[in-house]
This record gives structure tokens, C-alpha cells and sequence, in this order.
């Protein structure tokens, strides 16, 4: 790592150790299309070079606000090769957030992939100090980004060069805006130190290398997945895109790729599917599946006995085996952050003989901070070993305090919310309570600012109530609420998939709308059935006493989730007041 000083040097890295044909891999007009090391660079260079034509000085901020594609990268790399500032932003936020990002950053150019979102940034440009130019990277009616490449002519690659030189690994890198639930969004600095700490950190934690085939979906604009993507690159390994969330599955076939990344959403969606397909078998087949499901669920990483082994083995080659095949049959393991993972699922997986490694972290710590792995061990529930350059500790009532290289700069503009966060021994003040387990691998418990307190006193752990409500079939999304309030309750979305054929089987109607679903006297009377079932695991005062069910899915369009899936719990009870007042007021 010792030759990799700033991010833009990892893609030379590439070229120098192991150009490859297949750098970036994207679907365009039903076929993969790669874009290798070398036209890659010989972009980003054109890019560089039109980017200082225009104008665009260091320490000036361009933002990229697009979908996942390799244009995206380009412009990562290009923006940072003249020692400009990086600043992604999520290209679904509203445009009161995009007013606030583009003035506070003073961003300068951007460019976007969409007619819509060219529109909408558009009409607040007059709005915007200081903010030039706006390009799209597809044909629209405005102004197209090949006109940055048109304007290189206009430099030579010696002013890059040159700039390049002055570019220390201190310096800031990027400006990632937080998608926080309340208030303005954070701006984090990260320089190239930050995040390069983190890729050495990682790398060596990651089943790939040079040839290996990643997919990826998940937004380049966070950091977690942005830093991987560095990370596939110092490997030489071929990063496919995914064509959207709803082609994953199909994707993955055609790729077969050795890891991708995941929030727990969507390995929730995934058990779902593998679900259905067991449901839909007969006979001797779904006696099998369910009972190498019943094993996975028993499995545990040690003490378990050779006639357990011999069980599994049996049941991995006419069972899971087929959960393989539909991940492509390469995969050595799913990595997964964002959000805390059902147990129940990591169990399932490993036991299927597909590791999904877990690993936790922040915007502000570059991301990651620990993460399971093959090579230190995995430990159901938890979220690993630390890495090797960070440090961890816990204050009195059990936050998590982390120190390391890659601790962000501090926030944008905010000196004293950073002096709150980033205390004066360097500790990052991370809002999530933890634990060790066994001495060395950590464990979430909670969110800080997400604890609770009932009118009673009692305190409430809301996130493990929902990870444990998820387990069942009938429950696809919970909130658990109850802040001040006599008892806690739950906004329930079902799986209403599920639900239909549950009542298919009951020789109910199938056609059911999703308003009908909730209404239905079967459907309510089973989820408040799975609903008392699960409260045995906790003590009164934690228990869901009541519980309301919704008729669509919490989504990030709606406003509910953030874009990694996680709940804004804050908006979520702004958005479902009356639901709330109708629990609490009867």
C-alpha cells in the first residue's frame, strides 16, 4: 500500500500490476460491455484535462449525482486528479435538499444522469452561489457531459500531471452529505488518507483477487460502496453493474460473481424468494427443503456433532446447493452493512456454505470499522474483528468510541458539531452501544438516539425487537414505537405475498388487494398470533402490545427508509401520526 498515496493512484495501480479487459462491466442494450484499465484512464485523463479547461480549480467542489454506471467512477477519479472535491449525492433526495448541499458545498459543476434530475437541479441554479456549469451524462435537453471531454484540447496532460503532484494524502478528498433522519444533511470529510486506511484495512478480509468478478448495486455514492469499489480495483477484480434492484437476481446468473455486497433488506428479499420456491414445492421435495431449512437453522460454527455434519453435508447437496446456483454458483461470500442482520439469516446462509460477512461502520469512520471474515473467523451476531488500524472502546453507558486513520476531517462548516462528535483524544463518538464478545469480536446492541423510554421508566431496544418480528413469514417491514408512551407498540407492513397464499391454502380468495389484506379478519388474528409468539422472548414492559398493519411498504421514495434501507424513524412517525394516535388514544 506503501505506492498508493491518494484514491486516484489506485486505478494506475491497476494498470501498472494488472491491466485488465474488463476494469468495469455494464449491461447496454441486452449485452455486457467492458470498459478496460486502459480506456478507463485514457478518459479519466480527457475528463481531468476538460475539467481545468472550464475552470475548475483545487479545493473547488464538483458534484456527481447519478445512478451507479461507470461514468460515475470517471468522474470520481477525474474530479480528484485537478484537487477538486468530490461531493456524491444521492440522486433521489428532494430538491429543498439539493438547494441546501449545492450552496453549502458551493459546488461549482455537476453533473447528473437524468433529464428529471437535470430538470430539477435546473430550475434551482439561479438559487445556487457561485454553481457554473450542469451537465447530463445522457441525452437531454440540456448540456451533455462530452462537452467536458470536447474542452481538454484546451489543456495538456502536464497541468494535470502538475496537479497531481501537489495533492498530498492528508488533503480533503471528498464531501459525502449524510441522509440524515432530522435537520440538514452533515457534510463529512474524508481526505485520501481516510478512505486509503480503510481499503488497506479490508482488502485482505475480502475473498477476491486479480480476475475475480464482483457485482455491484449498491449506490457508489456511499461511502461503504465506494470504498469497495476502490478495493476491486487495487485487485484487479471486474466490477459488473448491476442493472437495477429488480434485475439483481437475473444478474447475478449471468455474472456469477465470487461476492457482492448487501444491506439486510435485500438478503431478507432473497430468504423471501428462496422461501416461495420452497412453498411451491410437493411432496418428498418439500419435506427435504424444510428440513435442511430446520437444520440451517440449528447450525452453529463449532460444537456441534459429526452426525449433525453428516446431516448438513447431505442437505447442502440436494438443497443448498440450489441456493448456490441461484447466486451465480461462484460465490464465496456476501458482504453486508448498513443495517443490523437477522442472526437467524447469517446462520442460514454460513450453514448453506455461503458466508454472508457482516461488518459495521460509518460515513465518518470512512466506513468500516469491523467486519467477519474468513480468514479471523466469523461470529454469528456480531459484527467481527476490528480492523487492524482501528481502535475501539466503550464509554459508560456502552457507546462506541473509535479511533484510527480512518476517522473523518470533521463536518463541513460545523467545528462545534465536530468537537461533539470527535472528542479532544481523537475518539470518535459513534451514537451506537456495543459490546465485546469473547474479547474480540464487537457487537451492536443498539442505536443510542434510538433507545427509548416508556411513561413507565423502562427502556426499549427497538431495532432487536424488529430484527426478531422479521423472522416471520407474515412480517415483511415493523417499526416498534412507543417513546413516552404507556407500552410499546408496532407498525406492521405484512409480506403480502405471503399473506395470499396463505390464505390460498386456507381456500380464502387470492385476489386480494393489499387494503383487503389488512382488513382481513384471518390475516390479523394470524399476525397478532406471530406477533404474541415472539413476545415471549421479552419482558413485559418490552412487549408489543398493540400493533397496526399498513397497506404498502415503507421505500425510500416515500420517505421512509434513507437510501442504504434503514428506517427514518423520526419521518416514518411524522408520516403515520394519525396510525399512532389511533393506537394510543383508544
Amino acid at each position: 500500500m506503501n505506492n498508493l498515496s491518494r484514491l486516484f493512484d489506485v486505478p494506475y495501480f491497476q494498470m501498472d500490476q494488472y491491466p485488465i479487459p474488463n476494469m468495469f462491466v455494464s449491461k447496454i442494450n441486452n449485452k455486457w460491455v467492458n470498459v478496460s484499465t486502459n480506456d478507463f484512464l485514457t478518459k479519466v485523463n480527457l475528463i481531468s484535462r476538460g475539467l481545468i479547461s472550464l475552470g475548475i480549480q483545487p479545493d473547488d467542489k464538483v458534484a456527481i449525482a447519478s445512478n451507479n454506471r461507470v461514468e460515475w467512477n470517471m468522474m470520481d477519479i477525474a474530479i480528484q486528479q485537478t484537487g477538486a472535491i468530490v461531493v456524491p449525492i444521492y440522486p433521489n433526495i428532494s430538491v429543498a435538499d439539493y438547494g441546501y448541499i449545492f450552496n453549502d458545498a458551493n459546488i461549482k459543476l455537476a453533473v447528473v444522469d437524468s433529464q428529471e434530475l437535470y430538470d430539477k437541479i435546473n430550475s434551482i441554479k439561479g438559487d445556487i452561489n457561485e454553481f457554473k456549469y450542469l451537465f447530463t451524462f445522457n441525452e437531454t435537453n440540456g448540456s451533455n457531459w462530452e462537452e467536458i471531454i470536447e474542452a481538454a484540447k484546451e489543456t495538456s496532460i502536464e497541468i494535470v500531471e502538475n496537479r497531481k503532484k501537489d495533492i498530498k494524502n492528508t488533503d480533503l478528498a471528498t464531501i459525502i452529505y449524510t441522509s440524515g433522519t432530522t435537520g440538514n444533511p452533515k457534510g463529512v470529510m474524508l481526505s485520501h488518507k481516510n478512505i486509503l486506511s480503510n481499503v488497506e484495512g479490508c482488502y485482505p478480509r475480502l475473498p477476491i483477487s486479480n480476475g475475480s468478478k464482483v457485482l455491484t448495486f449498491l449506490p457508489a455514492c456511499h461511502v461503504y460502496e465506494r470504498m469497495l469499489h476502490y478495493i476491486y480495483m487495487k485487485a484487479g477484480s471486474s466490477i459488473h453493474f448491476a442493472e437495477s434492484l429488480e434485475t439483481i437476481g437475473e444478474n447475478i446468473k449471468e455474472v456469477h460473481p465470487e461476492m457482492f455486497t448487501a444491506v439486510p433488506r435485500l438478503i431478507e428479499k432473497v430468504f423471501d424468494k428462496i422461501m416461495a420456491k420452497g412453498e411451491e414445492l410437493n411432496g418428498i421435495k418439500r419435506t427435504l427443503f424444510f428440513w435442511a431449512l430446520k437444520l440451517a437453522e440449528e447450525y452453529e460454527i463449532e460444537g456441534k456433532s459429526s452426525w449433525y455434519y453428516f446431516k448438513l453435508k447431505i442437505a447442502k447437496k440436494l438443497i443448498f446447493v440450489k441456493w448456490q446456483e441461484a447466486l451465480g454458483g461462484n460465490i464465496k461470500a456476501i458482504v453486508s452493512g448498513s443495517a443490523a442482520l437477522q442472526p437467524r439469516l447469517a446462520r442460514m446462509f454460513l450453514a448453506a456454505g455461503i458466508p454472508i460477512l457482516e461488518g459495521y461502520g460509518l460515513t465518518e469512520t470512512s466506513p468500516v470499522v469491523s467486519v467477519n471474515c474468513l480468514i479471523n473467523g466469523i461470529k454469528i451476531g456480531s459484527v467481527g474483528t476490528l480492523l487492524s488500524n482501528v481502535e475501539v472502546k466503550f464509554a459508560e453507558d456502552g457507546e462506541i468510541l473509535v479511533k484510527g486513520p480512518n476517522v473523518m476531517m470533521g463536518y463541513y462548516k460545523l467545528p462545534e458539531k465536530t468537537k461533539e462528535e470527535i472528542d479532544e483524544n481523537n475518539w470518535f463518538h459513534t451514537g451506537d452501544i456495543g459490546e465485546m464478545v469473547e474479547g474480540k469480536y464487537l457487537k451492536i446492541t443498539d442505536r443510542k438516539k434510538e433507545i427509548f423510554k416508556t411513561s413507565g421508566g423502562k427502556y426499549v431496544v427497538p431495532q432487536a425487537i424488529e430484527n426478531k418480528f422479521k423472522e416471520s413469514r407474515f412480517i415483511e417491514q415493523i417499526i416498534v414505537m412507543g417513546e413516552n408512551q404507556k407500552f410499546p407498540s408496532a407498525l406492521i407492513v405484512p409480506n403480502y405475498q405471503y399473506c395470499k397464499e396463505w390464505l390460498k391454502s386456507k381456500n380464502e380468495s387470492y385476489s386480494l388487494s393489499n387494503d383487503e389484506i389488512i382488513i382481513n379478519e384471518k390475516i390479523i388474528n394470524k399476525i397478532q398470533s406471530e406477533v404474541d409468539l415472539f413476545n415471549k422472548n421479552y419482558g413485559n414492559w418490552e412487549q408489543i402490545k398493540k400493533v397496526k398493519l399498513l397497506n404498502h411498504e415503507f421505500s425510500i421514495e416515500g420517505g421512509e427508509l434513507t437510501p442504504t434501507l434503514k428506517l427514518k424513524r423520526k419521518k416514518i412517525l411524522e408520516i403515520y401520526s394519525k396510525e399512532f394516535t389511533d393506537i394510543y388514544d383508544c
